[in-house]
């Protein structure tokens, strides 16, 4: 098996695949981490966010949430976060949020204005009030990494700065992978019984090597870090989801997001200023004084969503309303049998769409074994450089 892509998804499926006896080649073009998983907030999703919005992703993310906190001890900050009402129309909406979130099983405090400065003293004293709610964080790279760590200790190899330049296809049927070496320069065939392209923004690129068509709309978001952390948990708008409203604390940072358009090449994204500001106004609302700090980095990465089969137009708003489920596409009848694309989802979900996608993959290859990612413990992320196989 050849997985296209070492960011979550990716890693997640190498571990599952491996868990099942797969023999398993990872082949990312970066580092890992290095794509869409390495520039978003980092925030384990309880939710809560989507309860009003997409009610199948935010039952899938409390589920997710409560798996990872069992099988990755090492990695989470169990924290929580706050859906924080800054108008009375925040505090309008907190009834309709309540009850998404009852109906997707996830567990809900309603606080006071009073509470929440007590617990937050640097929020502003003209919130009104809001929900506590299980949400979390992790550090994108080494979530990753202890995916990997727990894929190569089942004989996986991870083959960082290898770029995939052609999916092979012979008679119908995918035979592997052409892939160069960015480091030695190198040209190497990986021959494989099937290629699951988990290489989220670039899926569709990757796709296109075999002739076949990947729908997908790439959403970039504008992320920005400033130099103190504010809060001790999460903090989300209690909204429905917008421009600038969570903001996740990250180490001794604390790291605004996202606003929402959409591009047709994910290597071409520029940063526009009027989001940055924007941003920054939306920080100021939460905690006054953030517009005045330096800011320690300013990014934006395109987030892959399951797109529609026509093609997609840029602009900005309409994305806001795809869901955040995930697909996964056989390409079979485009004449690339056992190649598999996987688009959308969260990092958060990344456990549960592997699952889903080798459960497929294995039914196809008729070999099919169960899922055990849901009570395997990870390794610890620094296992990964003890564990990998050189190649």
């Amino acid at each position: 098996m050849v997985v296209v892509g070492a960011g979550s998804t990716g890693a997640a499926i190498a571990h599952d695949l491996a868990l099942r006896g797969f023999a398993v080649t990872v082949v990312e073009r970066g580092e890992v981490g290095s794509g869409t998983t390495g520039r978003n907030h980092g925030l384990l999703h309880s939710g809560a966010r989507y309860a009003v919005t997409d009610p199948v992703a935010a039952r899938e993310c409390i589920e997710e949430n409560l798996i990872l906190r069992k099988i990755m001890p090492e990695g989470l900050e169990l924290n929580g976060g706050y859906f924080i009402a800054l108008t009375p129309e925040d505090m309008d909406f907190r009834q309709t949020f309540l009850e998404g979130c009852e109906a997707a099983g996830i567990p809900t405090r309603e606080l006071t204005k009073e509470q929440l400065l007590r617990m937050e003293p640097r929020l502003s004293p003209k919130i009104l009030g809001g929900v506590m709610v299980p949400d979390g964080v992790f550090e994108p790279y080494r979530f990753c990494l202890s995916f990997l760590a727990s894929a190569q200790a089942r004989g996986a190899r991870v083959l960082t700065y290898h770029e995939v330049e052609g999916v092979l296809v012979e008679g119908g049927r995918t035979r592997g992978v052409q892939v160069r070496d960015r480091i030695r320069g190198r040209e190497l065939t990986i021959t494989a019984d099937a290629v699951v392209n988990a290489a989220g923004p670039w899926a569709a690129k990757v796709a296109a090597t075999a002739g076949c068509r990947v729908p997908l709309i790439l959403a970039p978001g504008v992320m920005i870090a400033v130099g103190v952390r504010y809060s001790h948990r999460v903090v989300n708008r209690l909204a429905p989801p917008g421009d600038g409203d969570i903001i996740v604390p990250q180490r001794f940072t604390s790291m605004i997001g996202t606003t929402s358009w959409t591009v047709q090449d994910a290597d071409l994204i520029p940063i526009p200023p009027d989001h940055v500001e924007r941003m920054m106004d939306a920080g100021e609302a939460f905690f006054p004084g953030f517009r005045r700090q330096p800011k320690r980095g300013v990014f934006a990465v395109a987030r892959p969503l399951v797109g529609p089969e026509e093609d997609q137009a840029e602009g900005e708003g309409f994305e806001r309303a795809v869901t955040r489920d995930f697909a996964c596409k056989h390409h079979e009848a485009e004449g690339a049998a056992g190649l598999f694309s996987v688009t959308g989802g969260k990092t958060t979900t990344s456990r549960l769409m592997a699952e889903a996608v080798v459960d497929q993959v294995g039914r196809w290859l008729g070999f099919e074994r169960p899922c055990q990612t849901r009570t395997e413990v990870l390794l610890p992320p620094r296992r990964f450089f003890t564990e990998r196989v050189v190649s």
